[in-house]
């Protein structure tokens, strides 16, 4: 099983857009919504119904609010490389403008044994970095986003930060969600 969070962060952002979309999904199946302007999580499917009203959805509701300030702090000293400077000017049509930052984080766990977590960082819409957090290796795959790497390594407090949500309270809010996905699963007397 597995519990996937995608946040998309901007520093700055259209009026009516906001700066910050995440959507959550159980087993790939998506179950929550959320954006910065509207500062509620929606709940989707089955799932999302079912367990919007749980204490878990309530502390998972007010981190991604949190995690999503703090990584709208971090985009602004985010060093691009010059290719990527250059490829933004020409595809954005004269302006850098700022970085969009995609964060996937995941957590599984098998046979009810908590296995793995990792955050997929993509820049700009690219593949930047992997940060497996079960014992903080990081993975680079776009070489021109070692700035990123440069600033996760030395603010150590946002990098404990979302450590702790891939490694704690991620697992602890699959297990809660799972208790209902299965529940919801089983065949009716």
């Amino acid at each position: 099983h597995s519990l996937c969070l995608d946040l998309t962060v901007k520093t700055q952002s259209r009026p009516g857009q906001p700066w910050c979309q995440v959507q959550g999904s159980v087993d790939t199946k998506p179950f929550l919504q959320n954006d910065s302007d509207s500062n509620k999580v929606r709940p989707l499917g089955f799932l999302g119904e079912e367990v919007n009203n749980t204490k878990a959805w309530t502390e998972l509701s007010q981190t991604l609010g949190e995690a999503g300030r703090k990584l709208r702090m971090v985009l602004p000293v985010i060093k691009l490389d010059r290719k990527e400077m250059r490829e933004r000017f020409t595809v954005l049509g004269g302006g850098a403008g700022p970085p969009t930052l995609q964060i996937r984080l995941c957590c599984q766990c098998e046979a009810e044994q908590w296995s793995g977590a990792a955050l997929l960082f993509n820049l700009n819409g690219r593949t930047a970095l992997l940060l497996d957090t079960m014992n903080i290796t990081w993975t680079v795959i776009d070489p021109g986003a070692t700035g990123l790497k440069e600033e996760w390594e030395s603010n150590q407090e946002l990098a404990e930060y979302i450590s702790k949500i891939s490694t704690g309270d991620c697992s602890y809010w699959l297990n809660q969600f799972l208790e209902h996905w299965e529940n919801m699963l089983l065949p009716e007397p």
